[in-house]
């Protein structure tokens, strides 16, 4: 028993390497959720409404080479494991196409709409590749529920150390990096994330390794209506994505719309890069007390917990409107809420992907960690892709011209897209969540995972 105990703990070293492979990983995603749109309509001069559609129609052929991917992953033996191979092939060609991607405004005329359609799709399959196997990894590194709490805590501090340098740095960055010329330094920044990118893939391919009796991991391979057959019997699954991605989407449009917030609506371009430096802190913070507050709080009410954050942050945003639009205080405090509640979302929601694949093993007695994990993958990209169609639809329906001053009519739309969509759709995400999910820590205490007596 205390080998079989002793087998499901998961070192410092790992959960060290495993967290710094998520750095690299999220330095390389960050500049896409947080400043894509930006570059391509402020930098490149591509249409907003041809920007939105393209993050949405790239998504559409996500839905299917993710769980395609996943397939890939659970189906592959090889010497390395069927994880870390992936990983490092993965990140080796995302890194070249992430500078691809910032080097478009070397284009100009029809062909740089052609070129950055080509790329953007190209960098999320590319993406897929190494995005799913490094967080399927989880179940198979332990199946014991607090060496998966504590571990999750590690990718997602690091993760959200890269998202809050790159938010409240990046701008800076490629100022710097570019003397000026903001698409050559949004270039060289691409390149040097690339690099950090690499090194922390080799780190998790030589530092990080699966426990093959920790995930009963099957030899069996699985085919196209198996993955089929995984994601649309398991109703748990169902519930997650419905929550997740209207969360997601939430917390996309916040970061999507608060850079034209700040830098038109109250003309305060400068507190944008405060605003993520503070949430980002506040994400850190939530992510590290994740495990401790989930022995206080009941996993039931957690989730409705993190939801309440972000709507606390633009009802904080939504007053200072009113009565100090350009209080530094306030944008802090909006910041630290919205960040702190995506903090606790962030752990909980990749735990709750490994009780899945776990709850999918006893509903169909064929186990997948990485299709059922391609699902957070394909959910990430989605939601961006939403926010970035509804960010670019919205930018052109209240007249957003780039690098103008906007009409009081684009300001107040900025502004009702900014402060009161993100809430509606996170009262959304804990209504879903309270109607249907159900794999809450009363089940797995009591051993019912059969939700036939739910």
């Amino acid at each position: 028993m205390r080998a079989q105990t002793d087998n499901q703990h998961i070192s410092l070293g790992t959960k060290l390497s495993y967290g710094l492979g998520a750095l690299g990983k999220d330095f390389g995603c960050a500049p896409i959720y947080i400043f894509l749109m930006f570059y391509y309509t402020d930098v490149v001069g591509l249409s907003a409404a041809f920007v939105g559609a393209l993050f949405l129609v790239a998504r559409v052929i996500d839905a299917f080479s993710d769980p395609l991917m996943g397939m890939i992953v659970d189906n592959t033996r090889s010497r390395f494991g069927k994880f870390r191979p992936w990983i490092l092939i993965g990140t080796l060609i995302n890194a070249i196409v992430l500078i691809m991607l910032f080097s478009a405004h070397l284009f100009d005329g029809t062909f740089v709409y052609v070129y950055a359609a080509f790329t953007y799709v190209l960098w999320g399959v590319t993406y897929t590749i190494m995005d799913i196997p490094y967080w399927s990894m989880i179940p198979s590194l332990s199946s014991e529920r607090s060496e998966r709490e504590h571990l999750v805590v590690w990718p997602r501090i690091f993760a959200s150390i890269a998202w809050t340098v790159v938010g409240g740095y990046g701008l800076y960055t490629v100022g710097v990096l570019g003397g000026g010329d903001q698409g050559q330094g949004f270039l060289l920044m691409s390149v040097a994330i690339a690099g950090l990118f690499i090194a922390s893939a080799f780190l998790v391919f030589f530092r990080v390794r699966e426990k093959i009796d920790a995930g009963k991991i099957t030899q069996e391979k699985f085919s196209v209506s198996d993955v089929k057959n995984i994601i649309t019997s398991n109703d748990q699954l169902k519930s997650l994505i419905g929550f997740v991605l209207s969360f997601n989407v939430a917390m996309q449009l916040i970061g999507g719309f608060g850079i034209y917030y700040f830098t038109y609506a109250i003309s305060r371009p400068e507190l944008f890069p405060m605003f993520m430096l503070v949430a980002g802190i506040a994400e850190f913070t939530g992510i590290f007390l994740f495990p401790w507050i989930s022995k206080v709080i009941n996993r039931r009410f957690m989730w409705p917990v993190a939801c309440v954050f972000p709507i606390l942050c633009c009802a904080v945003l939504f007053l200072g409107s009113l009565i100090a639009p350009q209080n530094a205080i306030l944008v802090g405090i909006a910041g630290a809420a919205v960040k702190f509640g995506n903090g606790l979302f962030n752990g909980l929601s990749t735990v709750m992907l490994a009780d899945v694949v776990d709850y999918g093993e006893e509903k169909t007695g064929m186990r997948s960690e990485s299709i059922i994990f391609s699902v957070q993958t394909m959910l990430v990209k989605a939601a961006g892709a939403l926010a970035g169609f509804l960010v670019g639809s919205g930018l052109t329906l209240v007249g957003y011209v780039a690098n103008e001053v906007q009409t009081p009519d684009t300001i107040a739309g900025l502004k009702v897209l900014m402060l009161l969509v993100p809430p509606v759709l996170v009262s959304l995400s804990a209504l879903i969540y309270k109607k249907t999910y159900r794999l809450d820590k009363r089940f797995h205490e009591a051993g019912k995972l059969n939700t036939a007596n739910a």
